[in-house]
């Protein structure tokens, strides 16, 4: 019997240098990042075991990883951390990450720009 579950790991912050207009890539950024993924934990559920289920230590690795390589686009960082996560953790039934830069440069008050991609297997 399987138990579908969803785990997820929110609010990853992280400074980084994402943006198109110079100052973003020299003083850097808040940004925010959410995992949401979706697989069998049935195993996990009677074991107790790490072992039998995603390691969610993992995920910020990845996350870490990706943040570090400065990008133009929202969209290109969220899709270099779906990519490695597809790849390390092809066991996901779905995922989505989501990306957030704080203040972002506008012509007016906004507290958050994010983008969200989603993967389904």
């Amino acid at each position: 019997m399987e138990n579908i579950g969803v785990i997820e790991l929110e609010g990853m912050e992280f400074k980084a240098y994402h943006g198109c207009l110079e100052q973003e890539k020299v003083r850097g950024n808040v940004f925010t990042v959410d995992f949401r993924g979706e697989l069998d934990l049935s195993a996990a559920a009677e074991s107790d075991d790490l072992n039998d289920t995603l390691n969610y230590g993992e995920i910020y690795g990845i996350v870490a990883d990706e943040m570090s390589v400065p990008s133009e686009l929202l969209e290109n960082v969220a899709g270099r951390i779906v990519k490695a996560i597809e790849v390390r953790f092809p066991e996901l039934a779905s995922f989505s990450v989501r990306v957030s830069k704080k203040r972002p440069p506008v012509d007016g008050v906004a507290q958050w720009s994010r983008v969200t991609l989603f993967h389904q297997s």
